[in-house]
């Protein structure tokens, strides 16, 4: 993600000088994207903090490669309560764990019954983390588990939780983390068509309509902009996302400086 605010800072600054009397550009540089975009909603929620911007490009690891969209999370706790007691009487207590523990089976089984998307596919849930209990003695009288669920256009979030609370019973509360809704534009958009076109020399293939599976600050700016077209693209490898030792391509890096002044230059003579 640095390499591509590098990119994108370098390719604005040596097109400086002919921003003038042209549509411009706006540089949107958040904090907080990996836990919810909490930057990017803090910019929202200013009145005035943002401008107007007639697309949008975020420029999270691709490969270079232009991405139409991206899943949407929605994070959830699951999380159980029992009464505790002392490990040598468990009769005596009512064990959160087991009920966690059933509550997981569950969600490993989860279905989800809306139409998958046509680029995205079926939404995913991923159960991340399982935590419950103060020591080894005691019967433990609450637990949590952390869910992790990528959404697509066709899946409605409030659905989704209605169907996850029926499956896993009165004995589970689900508490919202995070709620960030998918994030697609038409790839026959003509601006998009236009990028297609900018990148293809520098992928040896004209790109076929692709999305990302993970967020990116789009689910927040995209929105507050007015929906306009919207592509992720920058120079990070996406298989590197939370790797040992991630890297860049220097290439890669140098390409994205050459894209985006291309892109920019298209733009502000239109």
């Amino acid at each position: 993600m640095k390499c591509g605010v590098a990119a994108f800072v370098a390719a604005t600054v040596a097109m400086s000088s002919r921003l003038e009397r042209s549509p411009g550009l706006e540089l949107v540089i958040t904090a907080g994207e990996e836990i919810g975009c909490e930057g990017a909603f803090d910019l929202v929620r200013q009145q005035g903090a943002l401008g107007r911007a007639g697309a949008v490009i975020v420029g999270e690891p691709t490969s270079n490669y232009p991405y139409v969209g991206h899943k949407g999370a929605f994070w959830l706790y699951a999380k159980t309560r029992g009464v505790t007691a002392h490990g040598s009487m468990p009769e005596c207590g009512d064990n959160a764990v087991y009920k966690a523990a059933r509550a997981v089976t569950a969600l490993e089984h989860f279905h989800f019954d809306n139409q998958p998307h046509s680029l995205m596919g079926q939404a995913t849930l991923n159960v991340g983390t399982i935590q419950g209990g103060l020591n080894i003695n005691s019967v433990p009288d609450e637990a949590a588990i952390a869910i992790d669920i990528r959404s697509v256009p066709t899946s409605r979030h409030d659905d989704i939780r209605r169907s996850l609370q029926e499956q896993l019973g009165s004995d589970v509360e689900l508490e919202t983390i995070i709620d960030l809704d998918s994030v697609f534009s038409e790839p026959d958009d003509p601006w998009i068509q236009q990028l297609f076109d900018i990148t293809e020399p520098y992928l040896g293939k004209r790109p076929e309509p692709q999305v990302a599976t993970y967020f990116t600050d789009a689910a927040a700016l995209t929105p507050a902009y007015g929906n306009p077209p919207t592509v992720i693209l920058g120079p990070g490898e996406p298989q590197m996302a939370h790797q040992t030792d991630e890297y860049c391509v220097i290439e890669h890096v140098k390409n994205s400086v050459a894209l985006y002044e291309e892109i920019i230059t298209r733009w502000c003579s239109a």
